[in-house]
Formats: C-alpha cells, sequence, structure tokens
C-alpha cells in the first residue's frame, strides 16, 4: 500500500500543477499581488523601525530575519495543507468526500498531493532573498550547529503549521463547519510577526499552548539569536526542534479520530 501511495502520489501533484498552470499569466500576476500585499508588511515594518530604533529588544535585520522565517515556515506548511482542508468542508457539507472514502487510497493523502497548492510561490519568492539578506545582516556569528539548529527549526515550523491547519480542516468531518476556526488561526499567525515578549502574558501563553503559532516565529528566531524567551526560557530552543513533531503526531492522531466520528452528508 505504501508503495503504492509513493507511485502515485507523483501524479496527483503533475496533475494539479499542471490544471494551475494552463492560465500562466493569471498566475503570474496572482503571484505579483501577493508579493506586493506581504511586501507592504514588511515595508510598514520599516516605517516603524525608523521612528523607533528596537522593537521589544529586537533590530531591524532581526525583524527582517523573523518575518521571513515566518513566512517561510508558514508557505511551506501551508501548500501542503491550506488550501485542500480549507475545502474539506464543503465537500462534508455536498457528501463529495465520501467517494474518497471507497478509493483504495488514504483520503489524506489524496486531498494534499492532488491539491499541492503551488500558488505559494509568490510567499516564497518574497521570502527566500529576504531572509538571505536577514541572514548576513543580523549581528550574529553563524557556526554549522546554529546554521543546523535554523533548518531543523524551520522544518519544524513548518510541519506545525501543517499540523494545526490539518486539525481545523478535520474538524470539518465532526462539526461540517470548521473554517470560521481559520479566522481565528489567522488573527494569531499576524500576530507572529512581531517578537512574543511584546504582548500580555496570557496572549504569550496563548501563541505557546493552544494556538502555538509563536513557536512558528519569534522562539526559534530568538533563540538562535539569543533574545528572552518569555515562559519557556532556556527550553526555547528544544521546544522549536519538538514543536513541530509532536504536533504532527498530533493531527495524524486527531485526523483518525475525526474520520471515525464522520457519518456522512446524511448525518
Amino acid at each position: 500500500m505504501i508503495l503504492h501511495h509513493i507511485r502515485v502520489i507523483p501524479l496527483l501533484v503533475r496533475m494539479f500543477i499542471r490544471s494551475q498552470m494552463e492560465y500562466r499569466g493569471a498566475f503570474w500576476l496572482d503571484r505579483f499581488a501577493q508579493i506586493l500585499s506581504y511586501g507592504s508588511v514588511f515595508a510598514t515594518i520599516s516605517i516603524l523601525l525608523s521612528r523607533f530604533d528596537t522593537l521589544g529588544g529586537w533590530t531591524w535585520s532581526e525583524l527582517a530575519l523573523l518575518y521571513s522565517f515566518q513566512l517561510l515556515a508558514y508557505s511551506l506548511g501551508a501548500a501542503m495543507s491550506f488550501t485542500q482542508l480549507r475545502d474539506l468542508e464543503e465537500q462534508v457539507r455536498l457528501g463529495t468526500y465520501d467517494a474518497l472514502l471507497v478509493k483504495p487510497f488514504s483520503p489524506w493523502v489524496y486531498l494534499i498531493f492532488s491539491g499541492l497548492n503551488i500558488g505559494y510561490a509568490g510567499h516564497i519568492i518574497l521570502a527566500v532573498p529576504l531572509m538571505a539578506w536577514a541572514v548576513f545582516s543580523v549581528d550574529f556569528a553563524w557556526t554549522l550547529p546554529a546554521a543546523l539548529f535554523f533548518i531543523a527549526a524551520l522544518l519544524s515550523a513548518t510541519l506545525l503549521t501543517a499540523a494545526l491547519i490539518t486539525m481545523i480542516g478535520a474538524t470539518a468531518l465532526i462539526w461540517v463547519r470548521s473554517n470560521h476556526l481559520f479566522s481565528i488561526f489567522f488573527g494569531f499567525w499576524e500576530l507572529m510577526r512581531y517578537p512574543l515578549n511584546i504582548f500580555p502574558g496570557p496572549i504569550q501563553l496563548t501563541l505557546l499552548t493552544a494556538v502555538p503559532l509563536a513557536l512558528t516565529s519569534s522562539v526559534p528566531v530568538g533563540a538562535l539569536l539569543g533574545k528572552p524567551i518569555p515562559i519557556l526560557g532556556p527550553l526555547a530552543g528544544p521546544a522549536s526542534l519538538l514543536a513541530g513533531p509532536l504536533w504532527a503526531l498530533l493531527a495524524m492522531a486527531y485526523w483518525r479520530y475525526a474520520n471515525s466520528k464522520y457519518q456522512g452528508a446524511g448525518g
């Protein structure tokens, strides 16, 4: 069964990419609009820093590293989950999800790889050059262990993003409606463009536990740069590396649970 999945996945991805690239002009125009949108957010941060030397003890280049890290981790994780799991609510409501349950294929694998979102190319095109500039601009002595930690933390943040989105989407299998939870997710996600320590204690605790999006941005970057991390302290580094794999396992368990509770379009 595993070998069957491995053989079919490239075909699913290739078919979806071809469908997305059918209108290439519109595709790249949409990516350009994304770059402008997220670029304007970064411009806002730069204006803020032009009036104040630091924000919560973070300098301009450190905030650039934080923002690019968050954006890249999100784009990689969301490409594997967001559009696919957002649309799951409609499939459940219309009853079309039932068709996936009778396929000789994992419903999750089919959903993810038949809808792999290459539309996040715009996020990546903006995040990678910005990250490259920030890496060489921050006042930090890069070493091999630091570079390995940075890469591992980025992979963990990617896994954590995909896991949280998967759990939100899977809730539709139980409640039918779940997309309103994405509004809550993105509300907290937008806060994580900024250092965790500028927020009140209750929000810090929420962003480390119930909605652990701080572990996709300011916690790993702050741990790397030696910034004080609220609540976690010296545990910030290990927590950044473990969060992704642990939440991915939790998401897998929750997906199985949600599928066991699914009763079909008839309720």
